[in-house]
C-alpha cells in the first residue's frame, strides 16, 4: 500500500461519518428514501420481499457525482 491508498481510505471514512451525521440529525426528513415510486414492496402472510431500486439508483447517481467531483479538482 502507499500514501494515496491511505488517502482514500481516510476519505471514505469521512464520506461515511459526514452520512451518518447527517442521517442521525435529518433521519425523520429523509422518510422518502425507500418509499419511492418504483421501490418494490411483497407482503404476503409469511414473506417480505423488499427491492429499493429507485433509492439505489439515486444514490448510485449521488455517489458518482461525488466521485467525478473529487477527481475533477484532484482532491487527494
Amino acid at each position: 500500500m502507499n500514501q494515496d491508498t491511505g488517502k482514500w481510505i481516510i476519505l471514505a471514512g469521512l464520506l461515511i461519518a459526514i452520512g451518518g451525521i447527517v442521517w442521525y440529525f435529518f433521519g425523520d426528513k429523509l422518510g422518502f428514501l425507500g418509499n419511492l415510486p418504483g421501490d418494490f414492496k411483497v407482503e404476503k402472510e409469511n414473506f417480505r420481499f423488499y427491492f429499493p431500486l429507485t433509492t439505489m439508483i439515486l444514490i448510485s447517481v449521488l455517489i458518482n457525482i461525488i466521485i467525478r467531483i473529487v477527481k475533477y479538482f484532484n482532491i487527494p
